[in-house]
């Protein structure tokens, strides 16, 4: 069997995922293919019917398999969940904030940091929902979930930080408060535009671009970013 690759860097976010629950992966070409159409009919799965009501019998009919091929290559529904996240995790999750370097405009990072985010969550829109419902009655989920979270917070925060020290952000701010405070509006506006209202907002279709202005101007005031973006004047 081969051994699983080793995922992330220095500064990696944590795993989603539950590791201990990850086999290695099969040594076959077909064995991964195989492994591979179980993990996107899971998903399928998952998503259509939520994590409680969903069978193994439902994920084998999707994947069109047998039984005894789903238990060649899972335990059961929680091992399957934790590939379904480590296959996924790397599309859906939080992006965060790019380190602001040199002549860089931050307000143009800050930007495309959140079309990078939003862009992510409308593709991924029924597993983040399905996130939210494994939250709720999974601890260990919830703590690792919770994790990640505060990775990208934390890296968020350092630069904030930074554009602090280069005298582009409101030095009275405390990073960490600003970050967790800035990170959360935008977690949950995704959450109630793509998930809970399913591309509305109050009732009303929003294009993208919006959101992406209006939280990145609402990013760049709260800070009190004076440079000027290449684009247009900030706030």
């Amino acid at each position: 069997m081969e051994r699983r690759a080793e995922t992330g860097g220095e500064g990696a976010p944590p795993s989603m995922a539950r590791t201990s629950l990850l086999r290695e992966l099969p040594a076959t070409p077909r064995g991964l293919r195989t492994r591979t159409a179980l993990i996107d009919a899971g998903r399928k799965v998952f998503e259509r019917m939520g994590y409680l009501d969903a069978r193994l019998v439902d994920i084998t009919q999707e994947a069109n398999c047998s039984s005894g091929t789903f238990y060649t290559y899972f335990a059961g529904k929680e091992e399957i969940f934790a590939a379904i996240l480590e296959h996924a995790q790397e599309d859906m999750m939080h992006p965060g904030m790019e380190h602001v370097a040199g002549d860089d405009d931050p307000v143009s990072i800050i930007e495309a940091s959140n079309l990078a985010y939003f862009e992510a969550y409308r593709r991924n829109a029924k597993l983040m929902g399905l996130l939210e419902q494994v939250a709720t009655i999974d601890p260990e989920f919830s703590k690792l979930r919770q994790e990640r979270a505060d990775a990208f917070i934390h890296r968020n925060a350092r630069s904030i930080a930074a554009l602090q020290q280069r005298g582009l952000a409101d030095p009275e701010l405390d990073p960490m408060l600003s970050s967790r405070a800035l990170s959360g509006m935008v977690s949950r506006l995704a959450f109630n535009y793509f998930v809970v209202g399913d591309g509305l907002l109050d009732g009303t279709p929003r294009p993208i671009e919006e959101l992406v202005y209006t939280v990145t101007r609402l990013w760049a005031n709260a800070l009190r970013i004076t440079k000027k973006s290449p684009h247009r004047v900030v706030w």
